[in-house]
């Protein structure tokens, strides 16, 4: 998708501080970080929402919630805590619509929990 940020990265056509990427998934470093570690990680192939996968890309989810956690212990957040999050349409919170998770770690996380 042309419009879509995100896939304007995974294109090369706007540059990211990447922190993880193959032929899959890519993870890079939020531009506005609301924790010291803040890495998004998306889907190469284009999904608006966490609603639009299916059955069989379920592989690919696992896939990437195995690497925030593999990228946790590389950011040395692992022991201590972190959150995981995926904002789904506007009252979810999402504001990118491509699919990406949140990798937020190194303080304190309060509140939803």
């Amino acid at each position: 998708m042309s419009d879509c940020i995100f896939c304007r990265i995974v294109a090369g056509d706007i540059p990211a501080k990447v922190a993880y990427e193959d032929d899959d998934i890519l993870a890079f470093e939020d531009i506005s970080p609301k924790a010291p570690v803040h890495i998004l990680l998306i889907p190469k192939r284009h999904f608006a929402t966490l609603n639009d996968p299916e059955g069989s890309d379920a592989p690919l989810l696992g896939k990437m919630m195995l690497k925030a956690a593999e990228l946790a212990g590389e950011r040395r957040v692992a022991e201590a805590g972190y959150r995981v999050l995926v904002n789904t349409n506007p009252q979810g919170g999402q504001e990118v619509f491509h699919l990406h998770m949140h990798l937020l770690g190194g303080r304190q996380m309060v509140g939803m929990g």
